[in-house]
């Protein structure tokens, strides 16, 4: 029984999900005939069978076992599948540009076929004409993403906004697990929720609780924005989409105010934009992605700060409307070259290819303190009694000669729990870590905050914040040679604000650690 053993032992894993193909009798064999397990084929991904049997759905090894019954695969002409489904800006670029260049980085040939309502799919092929794995895109939104996982009919869902709560109860029931964990969840690039006008439109800034007005239905005049005695009309992303639910959850729930029935809704962020340019009295919030030739509005407070989109702003999570996008997967083992597809997709030849589609990568950059003159700006307006210059001073002597990375953390609303892209920022600094590449460098994570209360105890909340994002990165870099770098903490709380401090959001942003290399 020593088959037995090493099958149930080492190679048999329990999930809690079905599939995607119809079930089919198979019973699988030992080399002696000693074990058999009947039931029926969920799955096979080249390498594993995944069956239905009385004892619950197991995965075995194909490579020890043979296979009999209608449901078993040509071994000899499988090909891999891996569908996909939710969001059209993901599935319309972004994805295709990186199976190109994964299919390119491994000498597959590539093949592209329109399927029926607007689907399709992706070949790739050995030779130019073996078909080893296709890729298949279900083309909609993010809401009918994650219900077609939900529903068995996708493997990975495409989402610009990151699952509900109500989402996640769904799929504990159906079986599939916390969708929020570090093996389910990633963040592919990076987006963000901008606000945009015609490029005539003569206002130039907006604040985040007016654009929360404004799409509520309370703000209905340009006159009350600084523009002219004239109606504003109002575009979204169409109903379900992420970027249309990223709105309502992140600018319209803190405020507490419903979305205006009021709009015009556009099934493309490239539409929005186009429409909005062409209307001098429209605002629409598209992705940052797609702008088009609308001017994007700079967002304010009445501090007089002031921040504007853009790639190194999304990427440090400075600007306060990003909005990441994920992939959800499931809890099921997926075929081998959709496995070296995501880790692919994770690398830095695919931050390339992410940057060169017109998204924002997350490849680490380096920003000395000469490029950070409006941040230096704010905190010598923002002084005063409790941030004197001494402490500026004490800030300039410890990092004016190193250089800030783009990785940064922040943390979700009301927790110390870091958000989604500071939590891919977690194991995105560990991965580098643990390959060396911060070797001989010193690395201080640097916490700063609002600037609610008094300076002396803002200072240590931050302190704790940079304490435990740094020991979080520490235990995520499981095999880095600690002992080739130097890690420190710092704290300045208050002293480098990023926004008025006089809103959710603009505290929101404030609330950071910050990484400094040198």
């Amino acid at each position: 029984m020593a088959w037995h053993r090493a099958a149930v032992g080492a190679v048999l894993f329990l999930f809690g999900s079905s599939v995607l193909v119809s079930a089919q009798d198979v019973t699988l064999s030992s080399p002696d005939g000693a074990v058999e397990i009947t039931g029926n084929l969920l799955g096979f991904d080249g390498q594993f069978y995944r069956v239905d049997t009385k004892f619950g759905e197991l995965t075995v090894d194909g490579s020890g076992v043979t296979c009999d019954g209608p449901g078993c695969p040509n071994l000899a002409d499988f090909v891999a599948e891996l569908t996909l489904a939710g969001s059209s800006t993901m599935a319309e670029v972004l994805l295709p540009a990186l199976i190109e260049g994964f299919a390119l980085r491994n000498g597959y040939q590539t093949s592209r076929n329109s399927l029926r309502d607007g689907h399709f799919e992706y070949l790739l092929m050995r030779g130019g004409s073996t078909p080893v794995a296709r890729f298949t895109f279900l083309v909609s939104n993010t809401d009918e993403g994650f219900a077609d996982l939900l529903a068995n009919e996708a493997d990975v869902v495409m989402a610009l906004r990151e699952i509900r709560p109500e989402e996640r109860q769904e799929a504990r029931n159906a079986g599939l697990g916390d969708m929020t964990g570090a093996n389910r969840s990633r963040v592919l690039a990076l987006d963000a929720m901008v606000p945009v006008v015609a490029p005539g439109n003569p206002v130039n800034s907006i604040s985040v609780p007016q654009l929360a007005e404004v799409f509520a239905g309370k703000i209905t005049n340009w006159q009350d924005l600084g523009g002219p005695d004239a109606p504003i009309s109002l575009h979204l992303p169409v109903a379900g989409s992420g970027l249309a639910q990223a709105v309502e959850d992140r600018l319209l729930k803190p405020a507490k105010l419903p979305l205006s029935k009021d709009l015009r809704r556009h099934d493309r962020s490239s539409g929005l934009a186009r429409a909005v340019t062409t209307d001098p009295f429209a605002i629409g919030i598209a992705s940052y992605a797609e702008t088009g030739t609308a001017r994007m509005l700079r967002l304010t407070g009445p501090c007089g700060f002031s921040l504007a989109a853009s790639r190194r702003a999304i990427k440090t999570e400075d600007y306060p409307l990003s909005a990441p996008m994920f992939l959800y997967l499931p809890a099921r083992r997926l075929p081998k070259v959709a496995r070296d597809f995501l880790s692919y997709a994770r690398g830095p030849a695919a931050q390339v290819v992410i940057r060169r589609a017109g998204f924002v990568d997350q490849a680490p950059e380096q920003i000395p303190v000469n490029a950070q003159g409006q941040r230096l700006a704010n905190a010598i307006t923002a002084a005063g009694d409790e941030v004197d210059l001494a402490e500026l001073q004490r800030l300039v002597a410890l990092l004016g000669d190193m250089k800030r990375l783009t990785t940064s953390f922040r943390f979700e609303t009301g927790s110390t729990r870091p958000d989604a892209q500071s939590r891919a920022n977690i194991a995105q600094l560990a991965r580098a870590m643990e390959v060396g590449i911060y070797d001989a460098k010193r690395l201080i994570f640097v916490g700063f905050s609002d600037g609610e209360g008094a300076a002396g105890g803002n200072r240590k909340i931050a302190m704790k914040r940079a304490e435990a994002v740094r020991d979080a990165v520490v235990k995520a870099a499981e095999t880095a040679n600690l002992e080739r770098l130097e890690i420190e903490v710092a704290a300045f709380g208050e002293a480098l604000p990023m926004a008025c401090d006089d809103s959710d959001w603009g505290r929101q942003v404030n609330r950071r650690v910050e990484v400094w290399l040198r």
